[in-house]
């Protein structure tokens, strides 16, 4: 995440979103997707993969652009 200034205050809400997440998506690479509206309209889409029971955050994004998203196979829920 430190590429991802706008992101540093927001490691907590990054993990909160891998852990309860509105939805989970399947990336191209077998990566996850969780995502997680943080307010109105915006959203918070953690990209991550799970190894075991352990796992790792690739990378994060704000987006307003869900729409972009909904051609990826929902995994969660």
């Amino acid at each position: 995440m430190d590429e991802h200034c706008e992101l540093q205050e927001l490691h907590q809400d990054i993990l909160k979103t891998i852990e309860n997440p509105a939805k989970v998506l399947a990336g191209s690479k077998g990566e996850l997707l969780a995502i997680r509206e943080t307010e109105a309209g915006k959203w918070l889409v953690a990209v991550y993969r799970e190894l075991g029971e352990d796992g790792f955050v690739i990378t994060a994004f704000m987006t307003r652009r869900i729409q972009s998203l909904s051609r990826r196979r929902q995994v969660w829920p």
